[in-house]
């Protein structure tokens, strides 16, 4: 089968499931409602914060805040990518179409990816905008030293760990497996081993930890850590592609 043919099913696959477009929708609708939510309520607490937390005070992050939920429906997304052949047994039919294996992969990668960076990035302009507005005296702009960069940053991030999930569903197979894996570790573990004083010089570079530092513009003080926020995304990247990397071998090396 032809690469453009092989492309054309991975879509039809995305496009004809559901849950998949419900999920994407979701990270949306999440990300910008509690993004709105937060700088509203920032904006009405600032007098109150303290002096410290005001000096560090970030409002390209606080719009950002929803993106914490938004990437949670990202991950969903990037394993039901995956998972719904092996949980509906189409991966048998799929991998005789498509017996290279590599070619598979690389394009059910390669398009859940794309839709996951259309909606990644329109989710980061619009949670930006939006917070900003609400943020009102407090708000900064686009064209303000880094800012655009956090904001293309945001699209990227939300990127990463769609695919990182994907290749996560790839080696377990199982949804309730995957799921059951990724949502403790980005929402509990991570953020244990990178705000504990003992594991946090382990925890910064845990995918999520180092590629969300991509998000802020002015550091919290104190804060110490050793790497800038594009080093923080590329960080995420070298994990995203050492997982895809594990997925493949296993799938080049078991039955469906």
């Amino acid at each position: 089968m032809a690469a453009t043919q092989v492309i054309r099913s991975e879509w039809t696959k995305i496009r004809s499931v559901a849950s998949t477009v419900w999920t994407l929708s979701l990270a949306v609708v999440v990300t910008l409602a509690l993004g709105m939510l937060i700088s509203a309520l920032s904006r009405n607490e600032f007098g109150n914060m303290p002096a410290r937390e005001r000096l560090s005070f970030d409002p390209t992050f606080v719009s950002f805040a929803g993106m914490t939920i938004g990437q949670l429906a990202m991950i969903v997304f990037g394993v039901l990518v995956v998972s719904n052949e092996y949980s509906t047994g189409m991966i048998r039919t799929s991998l005789a179409a498509v017996p290279r294996r590599g070619a598979f992969l690389a394009s059910k990668v390669a398009v859940a990816a794309a839709l996951a960076l259309l909606v990644g990035m329109a989710t980061s302009f619009a949670a930006f905008f939006l917070g900003q507005a609400m943020l009102g005296p407090l708000k900064t702009s686009i064209t303000a030293p880094g800012v655009l960069g956090a904001v293309i940053g945001g699209g990227l991030y939300m990127t990463l760990i769609a695919v990182f999930s994907m290749a996560a569903a790839v080696m377990l197979r199982s949804p309730l497996l995957s799921l059951g894996i990724l949502m403790p570790f980005f929402f509990l573990i991570s953020n244990i081993l990178g705000n504990v004083s003992a594991t946090k010089k382990v925890g910064q570079y845990l995918p999520d930890q180092a590629g969300s530092r991509i998000l802020r513009v002015l550091p919290r003080v104190g804060d110490d850590t050793p790497y800038g926020p594009w080093g923080g995304l590329g960080i995420m990247a070298l994990w995203v592609i050492a997982a895809l990397a594990a997925g493949y071998a296993l799938l080049r090396r078991r039955d469906a």
